[in-house]
């Protein structure tokens, strides 16, 4: 992937002191690509720890070497678990105590990443069902680029529906890119072939599909233009991560079609990830 850090950061490298001391707890791991696509999206990669392992769909703690305390915040890895890297999509908040230094990243920087991952965006936290819905919105959809790369996805349901919404046309490019590109995935795409569906919308730039999701849902627009029954509890599972507002939002949605907020030691028919970057 080409890297562009510099050019969008005026040239200035993320603060990296040297010698800063790691607690126990905290892997150090150095970059080894980035990618901007917008002024507010870049996704980065860095190198995995032989130790470390996750759950896709699952949320790690990332920070930076800047500080004698450093910021830390929540990250969905992006990456599935099978994963020799590990990849992280981020927005980047003017001000925000870890972004604002973030988005300045190069490959051979540091990365800091908490040793425990966690989150309920798995499959484990799902009943067995047909159809697996994962909704977002931005950034959100990081969990779902883990989950849509991972085999188990698509030995437990029959199908994936995967939902974007952003403001800008160039912000789904981040999902669009990698789901055109998993056809020719070695590991899964003949499993995606027919059975993975990506569906975008914008609310802000005009594009074939306008409109914030969970109004389509309510409307029945959403399920006209994919050509897909409305939700039922007995087929369909659902997965949601995004803003605060969007979560209650698309909760209430689902839970109108009669789904059931799960988690890891409850499983049910749908899960949300309240984790945030900041």
């Amino acid at each position: 992937m080409t890297d562009v850090a510099t050019a969008a950061t005026g040239g200035q490298p993320a603060p990296q002191p040297a010698n800063w001391p790691v607690p126990d707890n905290v892997f150090a791991e150095t970059v080894t690509a980035v990618e901007h696509y917008t002024d507010r999206l870049f996704r980065f990669r860095i190198t995995r720890p032989a130790s470390f392992r996750f759950r896709s769909g699952e949320f790690v703690m990332i920070g930076l070497p800047n500080a004698a305390k450093p910021v830390f915040r929540a990250y969905s890895i992006a990456s599935p678990s099978w994963d020799e890297e590990i990849e992280f999509f981020s927005i980047k908040v003017p001000g925000g105590p870890l972004t604002e230094h973030l988005q300045k990243i190069r490959p051979g920087d540091t990365v800091l990443m908490r040793r425990k991952p966690t989150g309920t965006l798995v499959l484990d936290a799902l009943v067995p069902g047909k159809r697996l819905y994962m909704l977002s919105t931005g950034t959100g959809v990081a969990p779902f680029a883990s989950l849509i790369r991972d085999p188990e996805t698509y030995e437990k349901f029959e199908e994936v529906v995967l939902v974007q919404t952003c403001r800008e046309v160039a912000e789904l490019a981040y999902i669009t890119r990698m789901v055109e590109a998993l056809k020719e995935d070695p590991l899964v795409g003949e499993m995606v072939e027919g059975r993975l569906r990506l569906h975008t919308t914008t609310t802000r730039e005009p594009f074939e599909r306008m409109g914030r999701i969970t109004d389509l849902m309510t409307s029945g627009r959403f399920f006209e233009d994919a050509g897909l029954p409305p939700i039922a509890p007995e087929d369909d599972r659902a997965m949601i991560c995004g803003s605060m507002a969007m979560l209650n939002d698309t909760k209430a949605v689902l839970e109108g079609f009669g789904l059931i907020e799960g988690a890891n030691n409850a499983p049910a028919t749908f899960v949300v990830e309240r984790a945030f970057v900041g």
